[in-house]
């Protein structure tokens, strides 16, 4: 998961304007990024995953296994929707149960995002913009 935390990380990088959060698990991911092409990411997005699932599947020697599903975009449509969707990504491994609090979880920028913001910044947000139900039917809890 490190490996292709660093290949996703440096793939947004180099394709958007701005990356707010990022949060990968055993079985999906989630980002938040600002992009002037969405067609060109989702392209480098597809060529990743090729790459990623026919390592993964001849390693683990399941050829021809389906490892990724379709990467799916979202425009932003207000300043709430931005930051819902960010405390969304960044509390995700706690949504499904990996650990208890988000920063705990190493696959995401939780840490850095307090680091930016501080402890007092990102609690307003959280309790302004709290995920509740957002993102329902996305990626089920028991995904």
């Amino acid at each position: 998961m490190s490996a292709f935390e660093q290949e996703l990380v440096d793939l947004l990088g180099t394709q958007c304007s701005h990356v707010y959060a990022w949060t990968i698990l055993p079985n999906h991911y989630h980002s938040l990024v600002d992009t002037p092409s969405v067609k060109g990411l989702l392209k480098k997005l597809g060529q990743l995953h090729g790459r990623s699932s026919y390592l993964w599947n001849r390693v683990e020697d399941c050829r021809g296994r389906q490892v990724w599903c379709n990467a799916a975009e979202t425009a932003m449509k207000s300043e709430g929707h931005f930051y819902a969707t960010w405390n969304y990504v960044l509390n995700n491994a706690v949504r499904h149960g990996y650990v208890t609090q988000w920063i705990e979880w190493p696959y995401c920028n939780a840490v850095e995002y307090l680091q930016a913001i501080g402890r007092d910044l990102a609690l307003k947000r959280w309790q302004a913009y709290p995920p509740y139900d957002f993102g329902k039917g996305w990626d089920p809890p028991e995904l």
